[in-house]
């Protein structure tokens, strides 16, 4: 793809990184004046919130038509933003597990009312005293994939960010494995009944990546590659790693308004204080909920690809609306809920939007598939704005209202006719 580089001097200075006032915004990627909206609304969205970069890809009718950098990917090294600039994704890596999850029941290797631990097959960490809850036997796959497991983090904690302790019930270095951290939340009790209402879980889509491993019989990084992003001629999105010495080829760089620290749950620099993007959590054990790395343009690909759901691409009909259905027992008149994988909003008429958000410290992401055709996936290098918001939701109906703005959209895709 060609990828003009324009210069933009934005008046103001970026708390996150001490960027001076007069430091130039590089422009990267193809501009089409058509198109112009999404240009005004990224350089006044990065210079108002004081963001160092962003990506932003829109398909329109399953074609890429727009795909373009913002700001810095790296501000020490005065490295522009590129199109197919790697982030964090974080939670959108959920979207991705839950269409493997899927494509397995599609294959007949288990049902989605089957027991999820028994699929799993890993023994409870023994606790004296402590019998496993009983519950748990009940969780089936669709309950985790519809945050409907039991385990409710505002009640209790999130174990996906207690490495430390969690490795250290186990007598190991830390961070914990996966395994490590579902075998302790297997001597945990569940908040309540699963299947009984929602909670938003991190945990469960843990166990839905091992879940995967244990039924294809590959890692659970492997099976979407070849299964999922395969078949979309998506090449370059790959797990995250924690450090920022082992920062994959094309990843930005991560910022987090005033420079936090906070102590490392790494073992090679256990007790020392780390920034918090770059080691107080680890990403490695985050990979089925929120362990990916990708480029805008891979995420609106893969959304893109269920603008006909069941086309055969990634499910049949049946499984893609599973999908995107709405839970049995949640409200019919409210409009907005999560189904597996994805947030929906029936917009009526049977159509709805379907989107994901992510949120890391120095990540703040969000991918939208429109009832019209459009998709789009923003993704930024710091989480927050100068006045706390997080920005994947502050710009949500931004993006929204400059989609309505346009009067004629391209209809040649970016990347040619089969994406590559």
């Amino acid at each position: 793809m060609a990828a003009g580089l324009v210069m933009v001097v934005i008046i103001g200075c970026c708390a996150t990184t001490g960027v001076k006032a007069t430091a130039p915004i590089p422009e990267t990627g193809r501009a089409d004046p058509r198109l112009e909206s999404f240009d005004r609304l990224m350089r006044s969205f990065l210079t108002d919130n004081q963001v160092p970069g962003a990506a932003l890809a829109v398909t329109r009718g399953g074609k890429l038509v727009y795909a373009r950098g913002f700001g810095w990917a790296d501000v020490e090294q005065h490295q522009p933003v590129q199109p197919d600039s790697l982030f964090r994704i974080a939670s959108i890596s959920k979207p991705l597990t839950a269409v493997a999850v899927l494509q397995l029941a599609q294959q007949h290797r288990f049902q989605l009312d089957d027991p999820a631990f028994k699929l799993v097959k890993l023994a409870p960490l023994p606790v004296p005293g402590r019998q496993p809850d009983a519950r748990l036997r009940d969780v089936t796959v669709l309950d985790l994939l519809r945050h409907r497991g039991g385990w409710d983090r505002d009640q209790s904690f999130d174990p996906m960010f207690r490495s430390i302790d969690i490795a250290h019930a186990f007598g190991t270095p830390p961070p914990a494995d996966p395994k490590q951290i579902i075998r302790y939340m297997l001597s945990q009790p569940l908040q309540f009944q699963s299947g009984k209402r929602f909670a938003y879980s991190n945990f469960g889509y843990c166990v839905l990546g091992r879940l995967i491993e244990a039924t294809s019989g590959k890692r659970y990084d492997s099976y979407l590659i070849d299964s999922v992003l395969a078949p979309l001629h998506v090449n370059d999105m790959r797990l995250a790693r924690t450090l920022a010495s082992e920062r994959a080829p094309r990843e930005v760089r991560y910022y987090v308004r005033g420079d936090p620290k906070a102590t490392s749950v790494f073992a090679a620099d256990r007790g020392q204080d780390v920034p918090v993007q770059y080691g107080a959590w680890c990403i490695e054990s985050m990979d089925a909920h929120g362990g990916w790395l990708a480029s805008a343009i891979d995420l609106v690909r893969f959304c893109s690809s269920f603008d006909s759901p069941g086309d055969g691409a990634l499910l049949d009909a049946a499984h893609a609306r599973i999908m995107f259905q709405r839970p049995a027992g949640e409200n019919p008149k409210e409009p907005v809920f999560y189904a597996c994988g994805w947030q929906v909003r029936q917009v009526g008429g049977g159509r709805f939007n379907a989107w994901h958000t992510g949120l890391l410290d120095g990540t703040s992401t969000i991918m939208v598939r429109r009832h019209d055709g459009t998709d789009w996936a923003v993704l930024f290098n710091t989480d927050r704005s100068q006045d706390g918001q997080v920005l994947s939701n502050k710009i949500d109906p931004l993006v929204h209202a400059a989609a309505d703005a346009v009067k004629s959209w391209p209809t040649q895709d970016l990347l040619g006719s089969d994406g590559r």
